[in-house]
């Protein structure tokens, strides 16, 4: 088991953009597990690459199910993922591994396609909608450098910097 720190936000490497992976091997295949440990031990339900400082196009998705239990059969690991088709419209409260402790209603696609790889090279082409395509949405949007913070309006995002400054400065 290999827990990561999880990047934070301001840290400007959350707005890198992610590369493609090119090797499908027992490297990768050691990131998605740490991705794992570290998602798992943070209860998290979703976590991208680049939030624990891999810059590549990785991210895993694992839903809780009725009972509000993670299920590893139910993991979903998503290798160089694309949305090559979204619909709809829907609003979902966000939170954010990245953001601890800031959650905000967002506005996303009720339903995407998602063109992805797993961890050994298959392709895939999977319909997912309501939460699970928030939750794709949100991690791709992290591969692209991108935080769910940047779809608050300006009011909402100020209220946000405030708070999150007297955060930082109660911790020194």
């Amino acid at each position: 088991m290999s827990i990561k720190q999880i990047v934070t936000y301001p840290d400007r490497r959350l707005f890198k953009k992610s590369t493609n992976v090119e090797e499908f091997d027992e490297k990768l295949h050691k990131i998605l597990d740490d991705m794992y440990d570290t998602m798992s031990s943070h209860e998290g339900v979703g976590l991208a690459g680049i939030q624990i400082a891999v810059p590549l196009n990785i991210l895993i998705i694992n839903p809780v199910d009725e009972e509000g239990k993670q299920i590893k059969d139910d993991l979903i690991e998503a290798i160089n993922p694309t949305i090559i088709k979204s619909s709809g419209e829907q609003i979902y409260q966000e939170g954010c591994l990245s953001v601890p402790g800031f959650y905000e209603d967002i506005k996303r696609a009720k339903e995407i396609t998602v063109r992805y790889f797993d961890r050994y090279g298959k392709e895939y082409i999977k319909e997912y909608k309501e939460f699970l395509a928030v939750a794709w949405q949100h991690e791709i949007e992290h591969l692209n450098g991108h935080l769910f913070i940047e779809k608050l309006s300006i009011l909402k995002r100020k209220k946000f910097e405030k708070e999150l400054k007297i955060k930082l400065k109660d911790k020194k």
